[in-house]
């Protein structure tokens, strides 16, 4: 099975001031940061969907998205419809996280392996990232993604997702303003 690595990493950081991807944290921008977590779990190949910035990724395919002012939706949409034919999944993260772990996309990956179709990392019972999403299910996904809402609203309610505790080996946290950067250490 050929689980691949997704990074949604197209937006302009209104909020930040600039585009997160470009953002160095600790030595390292956060996209090339995002793409070694899904690699170091074992997510082969990544594919980072870009739009507001031109990135160049070392160890990623980098697919532009021309409508990623659209939102997040259009995005992961894009992103999907990159993965590689022999995907089986794609594990999907955030650019602006900079604190998930490898371990944590190790194990939603495993559940993959284990026969799960639609996972999410879970921190003390919160739902968050990385979201697995088996290949069955991407043309459902795509179709519920619009704006900012990515696979989430896709995901709510359903009784066929396999929440996988990843509580203290990562933090989920999103980073939406510098200060969030300056107030923990990376």
């Amino acid at each position: 099975m050929t689980v691949a690595g997704l990074v949604l990493a197209a937006g302009a950081g209104s909020r930040f001031g600039r585009p997160k991807a470009d953002v160095t944290v600790g030595g390292a921008r956060l996209v090339d940061r995002a793409v070694e977590v899904l690699a170091a779990g074992g997510c082969e190949p990544v594919v980072v969907i870009s739009g507001a910035v031109a990135l160049q990724v070392a160890g990623a395919s980098v697919v532009h998205n021309d409508d990623w002012a659209s939102g997040m939706g259009s995005s992961l949409r894009r992103g999907l419809a990159a993965m590689p034919d022999d995907a089986t999944a794609a594990v999907v993260v955030l650019v602006d996280t900079p604190w998930l772990g490898a371990e944590a996309v190790l194990r939603v990956r495993s559940a993959h392996l284990a026969g799960a179709k639609l996972a999410v990392a879970t921190y003390d019972g919160r739902r968050g990232h990385p979201v697995l999403l088996g290949r069955e299910y991407w043309t459902a996904v795509a179709a519920a993604a619009k704006g900012d809402l990515g696979a989430r609203t896709y995901l709510a309610g359903r009784t066929d997702v396999m929440e996988v505790d990843c509580t203290g080996i990562g933090d989920p946290t999103d980073v939406d303003v510098p200060e969030a950067l300056r107030d923990r250490r990376v």
